[in-house]
């Protein structure tokens, strides 16, 4: 028997919202701009990241979420909103991107003003639970130098497979990564 597994289609597919004890991860939306706007200013932010540019120009929070709910979008993308703990409606953004054979990554990052508070562990395992793709593995990359967000993977259950390098937008250089996955079957 041949098993084809293909990504879902997300043109197709709202962004569900998602519940935890202290977030809720919903679709990104106009609401988030100045917030968000304001957190990838920050050099910190940026640098965690493949794609956020330091300095960020103007324009970009807006363009960020034009896409993130674009019926062409390429991964679905959720705020972290702190509300439900009375903190702020923006406290990071977490995404999942669909690959193929029923595989996906995360991504993820938090504001610094919200670090270890265990908001990104908790968005992680929010996702898992709720599997929104159907996937059967997830993966996940971490800049070496942050040994935070790999320690947030390997406390949810995902695994080290190996090293890498990616290019980072803010460093403007290759960085290099360790790559995780999890099984979810």
């Amino acid at each position: 028997m041949n098993l084809k597994f293909s990504a879902p289609d997300l043109a197709n597919r709202k962004v569900p919202t998602l519940t935890s004890e202290r977030l809720t991860l919903r679709p990104l939306g106009l609401q988030d701009r100045s917030l968000l706007a304001l957190y990838i200013r920050d050099r910190r932010v940026a640098e965690g990241t493949r794609s956020i540019p330091h300095p960020a120009p103007e324009g970009t929070a807006l363009a960020f979420i034009e896409r993130a709910g674009s019926p062409a979008r390429d991964r679905d993308v959720w705020a972290m909103d702190g509300s439900p703990m009375g903190s702020a409606p923006l406290v990071g953004v977490i995404s999942l991107k669909p690959l193929d054979r029923g595989q996906s990554q995360i991504g993820y990052w938090v504001a610094p003003a919200f670090w270890n508070a265990g908001l990104a562990s908790e968005a992680v395992r929010t996702i898992i639970g709720a599997n929104p793709h159907e996937s059967r593995t997830l993966f996940a990359e971490v800049f070496q130098d942050n040994p935070v967000s790999a320690r947030i993977l390997t406390n949810a259950g995902f695994e080290y497979i190996g090293e890498a390098e990616a290019f980072s937008v803010a460093r403007g250089c290759a960085v290099p990564t360790w790559t995780y996955l999890r099984r979810m079957d």
